[in-house]
């Protein structure tokens, strides 16, 4: 269980750095173009770690038990697609639904 959150938890905020690095980078001004590259960089190592558990960079040798995510990061990204397929279909019924009324 603990394994389902923590590959979860690294892959969603790798992404979510980054992302939020490069527009924070781009748009931002000063120290906040400063901020975004440290962001990136925070992003980009937390994302190496989880293909590492993930046993996708296999030459950086064996993860220890508590980040071997072999498994549950299919597991766990099928959920996820789940959850938002769900989330977006009740959304349009919503929508529909509103729009009718």
């Amino acid at each position: 269980m603990l394994q389902y959150f923590l590959s979860m938890m690294m892959l969603v905020f790798a992404i979510a750095s980054i992302i939020a690095g490069i527009f924070t980078a781009y748009f931002g001004s000063g120290k906040s173009r400063a901020v975004g590259g440290i962001l990136i960089v925070i992003g980009l190592i937390v994302g190496v770690l989880f293909l590492w558990g993930a046993g996708v960079l296999a030459f950086m040798g064996t993860p220890p038990a508590i980040m071997n995510l072999v498994g549950t990061v299919t597991v766990g990204i099928i959920s996820v697609i789940g959850a938002v397929i769900g989330a977006l279909i009740a959304l349009g019924i919503f929508l529909l639904a509103i729009m009718k009324a």
